[in-house]
């Protein structure tokens, strides 16, 4: 099998054989660092002046050199890697950076526990590789965007006397493979050593089983959308024109048939535009069947949606920095339990799943994920302890004929239809570096751009990266005087926005002191007035679901505090963006309605009733 895989036309071609592994390892050793560009810390360029210099573009004599549809994960990472190319780059994304897929991950950055015990058992050199790959992406991400992304320990509790020796080896080798850009070794905790580390564990669960020990490992843990906007802001900062709340509904073809742009739909305005592209590539996740389908209504489908459930739960219920992996459920499936943002977040993967922009968990796989910790904790695990539940769609590339998504390989592909549209999808946010590579390297071989330079993402620090060091905090919270109360900034709300915006954190709580926005949006997180000015200018948001799900991660993690939070937010909006009282009543409401979605639609209904009885 390929080390990555590209098909054009229906066939498989290899971009890289039997030395692939060489060639991965190759290619990062020689993108240790280099110098940092000086548009890395220029301000993006407004909403209005992209689609400036979107319109310019509106004839086949003025094409960009490459368009990009969809603004997740994949897309994000092709507008970086195309624009630092030095090609002339746009981005189209019809809701908003990660408003999909991208937004709704385990926040994970890892190598695949699950895929190397396949590659094993298979004797699967196509899982191997993926594991392969995937453990030296990890290094690059963490390199790469270090405010955003950190080492998390993870432990496997062992309940069994064969699991202890039988999870050390598979995490050994885990460890050998990622080689000098592995974290740490992964070691064996005696059973009060890991009751220690982790005090909520259980000792003796319901079945009779007592702890035996546990096995820790470390993998890497990120903020998902927040990367995603990172990677938006860094390509409009590198010469590329982006633009979220655009939509794709048609794609151009020349005389023979060929992709050569799309007729995109500003969704804020209703205006239409014309955009033409030497390449177009799909980047559509889950949807890149429907944008195939715009050129060939009878494309074969080559998506099977994964979804993935996950709930946030108090932060009482796992440690401050261990996580915990329950490697296989009543069912096979895998949970994780997860510290993140001071909450706990607990998820599995791999449910079959319709295709749908707004997913929403059943109250059945709540309650399964919730069943499936409460066998390992000491803590009373309930229903009512669920701050917020989300559902994501994950595209898997495979044959459309398989059924079993858990058994379908994680890898990417890059395809190339007959009427010239790139479509890359698969792979996992880990690798989304190295499909943007591939697929850019796709569009430039059969555009023939030959001006293009050299991929340089593996070396690039992303925007607030440059001047981040562990305690940037400290300065934060010593330059910031708070304008409505005497004293230095909060050091919980200092730590935070560092995490949020790395180097630009000052510019969040410069617009604090000079508008007097340095109220927190809620009681009980860190979140200020002032990000919401900051994100509407500097960041693209454009409505309230942008901020509380996206640049800030509320929605994801507790519902009723979003729910309080959201006026005073449409508020800030409001006066940043001169929206009317009618119109500003309208995205409150459709913010409300989103929010809806962040529980099963049973819990939603009875909760309703319950609060009916109680007037």
């Amino acid at each position: 099998m390929a080390a990555r895989r590209v098909l054009q036309g229906g066939a498989l071609v290899a971009l890289a054989g039997a030395g692939g592994f060489a060639a991965i390892t190759h290619s990062l050793s020689d993108h240790d660092g280099g110098p940092t560009p000086g548009w890395i810390h220029g301000r993006v360029p407004s909403r209005a002046e992209q689609l400036r210099r979107l319109s310019s573009h509106a004839s086949p004599a003025t094409p960009y050199d490459v368009l990009i549809i969809g603004g997740g994960a994949t897309g994000t990472g092709c507008a970086v890697d195309a624009a630092t190319r030095g090609l002339n780059t746009a981005l189209i994304e019809r809701e908003d950076w990660a408003a999909g897929t991208s937004s709704r991950s385990t926040k994970l950055v890892h190598g695949g526990v699950r895929y190397l015990e396949k590659a094993f058992k298979n004797l699967d050199y196509g899982q191997f590789k993926l594991v392969f790959e995937a453990l030296h992406e990890r290094n690059v991400l963490l390199r790469n965007v270090p405010y955003l992304s950190n080492s998390l320990p993870i432990m496997t509790p062992c309940y069994k006397w064969w699991e202890a020796p039988y999870f050390w080896v598979g995490l050994r080798m885990y460890d050998i493979i990622a080689g000098s850009q592995g974290l740490e070794w992964c070691r064996y905790l005696t059973p009060a050593q890991a009751l220690s580390r982790f005090p909520t564990l259980c000792s003796h669960r319901a079945d009779g089983k007592s702890l035996k020990g546990a096995i820790v490992y470390h993998d890497g843990q990120f903020n998902d959308s927040r990367l995603a906007v990172a990677l938006a802001c860094t390509s409009a900062l590198a010469g590329a024109t982006v633009l979220n709340h655009t939509e794709v509904v048609k794609l151009l073809k020349d005389s023979e048939g060929r992709v050569v742009g799309a007729t995109v739909r500003d969704n804020l305005s209703g205006k239409q535009h014309n955009v033409y592209a030497r390449a177009v590539i799909n980047a559509a996740g889950p949807f890149s069947d429907d944008v195939r389908q715009l050129s060939e209504p009878n494309a074969q489908k080559m998506i099977m949606p994964s979804s993935g459930v996950h709930v946030t739960l108090p932060d009482y219920y796992s440690p401050e920095n261990v996580g915990m992996i329950v490697p296989k459920t009543k069912d096979g499936r895998v949970v994780f339990m997860l510290p993140w943002l001071d909450q706990t977040i607990a998820g599995t993967t791999d449910s079959s799943s319709d295709i749908t922009m707004t997913p929403q968990p059943t109250e059945e796989e709540i309650r399964f994920i919730l069943d499936a910790i409460a066998d390992y904790l000491t803590v009373k695990v309930r229903r009512s302890d669920v701050q917020s539940a989300w559902s994501g769609i994950r595209p898997l590339a495979l044959d459309p004929n398989a059924e079993d998504t858990a058994s379908a390989s994680r890898d990417h592909v890059v395809t190339e239809d007959l009427d010239g549209l790139i479509t890359v999808t698969g792979g996992k946010w880990t690798t989304y570096r190295l499909m943007a590579q591939d697929a850019v390297d796709h569009a430039v071989k059969v555009a023939g751009l030959h001006h293009a330079q050299p991929c340089s993402t593996a070396a690039l620090k992303l925007i607030g990266s440059e001047g981040f060091y562990p305690a940037l905090f400290t300065e934060i919270a010593q330059n910031y005087v708070v304008p409505h109360r005497p004293g230095a900034i909060d050091t919980h709300v200092a730590k935070y926005l560092v995490a949020s915006y790395g180097d630009r954190a000052g510019e969040i709580t410069r617009i604090a002191e000079q508008r007097k926005l340095g109220r927190r949006i809620v009681r009980g997180y860190p979140i200020l007035e002032a990000e919401v000015v900051y994100a509407v200018h500097q960041e693209y948001c454009e409505t309230p679901e942008d901020f509380i799900a996206r640049r800030t991660r509320l929605a994801f993690l507790d519902k009723r505090a979003c729910e309080q939070a959201l006026p005073k937010v449409v508020e800030l909006m409001a006066a940043e963006k001169g929206w009317s009282r009618r119109h500003a009543h309208r995205e409150l409401q459709r913010a409300l309605a989103f929010l809806q979605t962040f529980d099963s639609p049973t819990h939603e209904v009875e909760a309703a009733a319950a609060a009916a009885k109680t007037r």
